[in-house]
């Protein structure tokens, strides 16, 4: 902590002033009592009748009145100069003292932010440990979120294509930052869990067995299963999904069933109890 500043005051002047106060004292005394000498000179001087001596003592005195009016007028000047000195004195020492209470202050907050300072270092370490734990599990997640994917239907992949097309190809030279990218994956896995707890009808182009193709309604129960039947009732099938993708079989002994199915769902006929053919991986 840097020393509080100290002031020194010069007194020189005023030691000057009592000097030239003394010295024109001392010299107002001699020329009095040189004065006085002349004067007793010159009243005999004056029984002689010698007027040049009478001018001379004359002139002493003038200048003896001279020298009592100087001394009053610097000791006048003298008293008014230490007033001044001392109001300067004065305020100086309020400057000093008002200074010395904002260094004070100053190092209160100096202190204080030194303190704020290593307590933000502290947490700012707390901080970067975290980020390199979450950004593993980011990672992680990501990964699974993508071999999930593999495995879904084409109508919820494409329903979630917004947000797992901003998956990053390189998690090193990617911009997102941590928390955009945690908000993807709870976006992907929302949409998907929506869809695996409904019962969901949409319209597909399947590849039929003999090359052809045929537009059909696919019924998908969940992300795990689905059937598909034609308008017409007698080709149908069933998918199941796989890690590589969802694999179809064709099931056209079972397309009655599945068309009711779809038409229950459709509320094109009346609720009624369908077995449909399930295949367990």
């Amino acid at each position: 902590m840097k020393k509080k500043p100290e002031i020194k005051y010069q007194k020189a002047n005023a030691k000057d002033w009592k000097m030239k106060i003394s010295f024109y004292r001392l010299s107002a005394f001699i020329l009095f009592f040189a004065a006085i000498f002349c004067l007793l000179s010159s009243t005999v001087v004056y029984a002689d009748g010698d007027d040049k001596d009478v001018d001379k003592t004359r002139t002493m005195l003038e200048k003896w009145v001279e020298t009592r009016r100087i001394i009053s007028q610097e000791k006048q000047e003298f008293e008014l100069g230490r007033e001044m000195l001392t109001e300067r004195i004065e305020l100086v020492e309020r400057e000093i003292e008002s200074m010395q209470g904002k260094i004070t202050e100053a190092e209160k907050s100096i202190t204080e932010a030194d303190k704020k300072r290593s307590e933000l270092l502290k947490e700012n370490e707390k901080l970067k440990q975290a980020s390199g734990s979450l950004n593993s599990t980011v990672i992680e997640l990501e990964a699974k979120t993508q071999k999930l994917l593999k495995q879904l239907p084409d109508p919820i992949r494409e329903r979630v294509k917004p947000l797992s097309q901003r998956f990053p190809k390189d998690t090193k030279e990617t911009k997102l930052s941590l928390g955009e990218r945690f908000q993807n994956i709870v976006g992907v896995l929302n949409e998907v869990n929506k869809f695996h707890r409904e019962i969901t009808a949409v319209s597909e182009v399947r590849k039929l067995p003999d090359g052809s193709s045929a537009e059909v309604t696919v019924l998908y129960v969940g992300i795990g299963q689905a059937y598909y039947a034609n308008g017409n009732g007698d080709i149908a099938g069933v998918g199941t999904a796989s890690p590589d993708g969802w694999i179809w079989t064709p099931a056209n002994d079972a397309a009655p069933r599945i068309s009711k199915a779809i038409a229950i769902l459709k509320n094109e006929t009346a609720a009624a109890f369908v077995q449909l053919p399930v295949k367990i991986q």
